[in-house]
């Protein structure tokens, strides 16, 4: 529906985005050890760090030449793989355009915590609505909605700039271009869209972030932030300057 390119959402509470930063390159670091090798291999590996409801849910066995981790981490690691350059780039691209001002509301260690939960939840949900498939389940589609809903959550009317259809510049609230994201996704799930995308699971990570923003946040970082959300903390904590004692001078120039 939309590219999103960027915002003007300036961080408050954290220098530098290091966990959103780390969590891109350890997926791209992922799909260049997992992507390049022999169509066999790469199915292997698929197979073995996807998540697999039937085998999840007992249903079905992997071959012992494939479990490359226990079962239970699959609901994880799953979340790290991609089937190709533009699957990895879409999730990449939201979750660096929305990922920072999470993370700078959560801090470091809840934010990552965040990520893995609601990559979990997205393969929970998944198993649920199919637990029969035998379709190993990959991407950080689960994990990357629920950051898209918690930053909705959090900003609401940040502007950001996004590429409608891939080719329409516009600069619009978050409620806006997010809340048409959310809808769709939860839409396409009821509707039965396309089945090669889990629906199911960018369910999940909406449900997740939707819930878990609400706790993990930090204390001083309202709900729906209505105010000073693009301004950068410290210009927007600075007092008003007072004018001069006797009346006289130059008043600053810029905003207080």
């Amino acid at each position: 529906m939309f590219i999103p390119l960027y915002d003007s959402n300036h961080l408050r509470h954290i220098k530098h985005q290091y966990v959103t930063i780390g969590l891109i390159a350890v997926n791209v670091a992922v799909f260049f050890l997992t992507s390049f090798s022999d169509d066999y291999t790469v199915q292997a590996r698929m197979l073995g760090l996807g998540y697999i409801p039937s085998v999840a849910f007992e249903r079905a066995e992997l071959p012992l030449d494939l479990m490359l981790v226990p079962t239970l981490l699959t609901y994880v690691t799953y979340a790290f793989l991609h089937n190709d350059i533009l699957h990895l780039g879409g999730n990449m691209l939201f979750l660096w355009v929305f990922g920072d001002n999470v993370e700078d509301a959560l801090g470091y260690l809840r934010y990552l915590l965040f990520y893995l939960l609601c990559a979990i939840s997205g393969a929970v949900v998944h198993g649920l609505v199919a637990p029969d498939s035998q379709a190993p389940l990959i991407g950080a589609s689960g994990a990357v909605a629920g950051i898209v809903t918690a930053y909705l959550i959090l900003y609401p009317r940040v502007k950001v700039w996004v590429l409608f259809f891939g080719r329409v510049p516009l600069r619009i609230p978050a409620y806006i271009t997010l809340g048409l994201w959310i809808a769709f996704q939860l839409s396409m799930l009821v509707l039965g869209g396309d089945d090669q995308i889990s629906w199911a699971c960018h369910a999940g990570g909406i449900a997740a972030g939707a819930v878990l923003v609400v706790f993990l946040r930090s204390r001083d970082v309202p709900l729906f932030d209505q105010e000073g959300a693009e301004a950068p903390a410290a210009e927007a904590a600075q007092p008003e300057p007072a004018p001069p004692a006797d009346g006289t001078g130059p008043w600053p120039w810029g905003r207080p």
